[in-house]
């Protein structure tokens, strides 16, 4: 598990990109369901993107918290308004390997009703290729003519052993780009993700009657399995145990609105405060991959997600070393 020193790192990382650092910048594709605007997907991308330790080449979406169109459409107008759209966009997987929204809806009907459904989510339902009016405003810049599974690929092959996967939403492109090429994995330098639940102590509704239930896991546990148990050279895992216990509070938000940075003020104008939106889902993750004396303590669990059609269909399995049934999963880092 990790015990993580993160608020002011986060804040540095979002006043600017400071200058600092002398070392070269490790390679990275963020791979996220790039909801907004504002809340914890937005803040992931700008924790990476303004860190002078990282070169971003490129941003993956895929849908989850929001439909993959809208998530595009979100994450080039971030980059228009903080002046790096040089940084390419590439639209992925607009549904997940198998699971559908009346299969979800019929789930929730037997099993009881999710606290948060993402782009499925009855309170702001619409169609997949529905883009709605932006509060951002709409972008000018177009996304990448390529897909994500590709361009995954295509990245990895030009830089092998260098590019860092970041994941901070369902697995799907993961997924395919894996189908697709099975060197993929064993060409990337690892797999650093925000996902998958243990046993959190929250108060939290989304997960006290199912402290194994986490969303990007359940929008498309076949992807997340799949990926789990690929050969990659190293996991490194933030689960929801850990997201639940940092939050963005006021304070931070005060501060933040102090710089005139851009990256700042976007963070100040469409600060989520709820929904879950002051939690640092994906934050972490990305914080402790660029400063890594931030974590205090980890383990390694063989770890998998339950894709049988049942009530813990999309839940985190995890296994020590002395109960690993030896099915396929790989060990991960906690």
């Amino acid at each position: 598990m990790r015990n993580l020193r993160l608020p002011l790192l986060v804040l540095c990382l979002l006043f600017g990109n400071g200058s600092g650092f002398a070392q070269q910048p490790r390679k990275v594709i963020i791979n996220q369901d790039c909801s907004g605007p504002g809340g914890s997907n937005m803040q992931t991308l700008l924790t990476l993107i303004q860190s002078p330790k990282v070169q971003v080449l490129g941003i993956t979406v895929v849908s989850g918290n929001q439909w993959r169109d809208e998530e595009v459409a979100h994450t080039l107008r971030l980059l228009e308004l903080i002046g790096r759209t040089d940084i390419p966009v590439v639209p992925g997987a607009v549904f997940p390997l198998v699971h559908r929204r009346n299969e979800a809806l019929l789930w929730q009907a037997r099993y009881g009703k999710v606290a948060f459904a993402g782009a499925w989510d009855d309170r702001w339902w619409h169609e997949h290729d529905v883009i709605p009016p932006l509060p951002e405003g709409q972008p000018t810049t177009k996304p990448a003519d390529e897909d994500a599974a590709h361009f995954l690929i295509r990245m990895v092959h030009k830089y092998p052993h260098e590019v860092t996967i970041y994941e901070g939403g369902p697995m799907t492109n993961l997924a395919l780009a894996n189908a697709i090429d099975p060197h993929f994995v064993e060409l990337a330098e690892g797999l650093v993700f925000m996902g998958g639940s243990l046993s959190p102590r929250t108060d939290d509704p989304e997960f006290i009657s199912s402290p194994r239930h986490e969303f990007n896991f359940w929008f498309d546990p076949e992807a997340a399995k799949s990926v789990l148990e690929a050969p990659w050279k190293k996991i490194t895992c933030t689960p929801v145990d850990i997201s639940v216990k940092t939050r963005i509070t006021d304070e931070m938000v005060a501060e933040i609105k102090k710089s005139n940075n851009a990256a700042a003020q976007y963070v100040v104008k469409y600060f989520l405060a709820d929904q879950g939106g002051s939690y640092m889902w994906d934050e972490l993750a990305a914080a402790a991959w660029i400063d890594p004396t931030l974590i205090t303590k980890k383990e390694s669990r063989y770890m998998s997600v339950d894709i049988d059609h049942g009530a813990a269909y999309g839940n985190t399995l995890t296994w020590v070393e002395k109960d690993n049934p030896k099915l396929g999963a790989q060990l991960v880092e906690i």
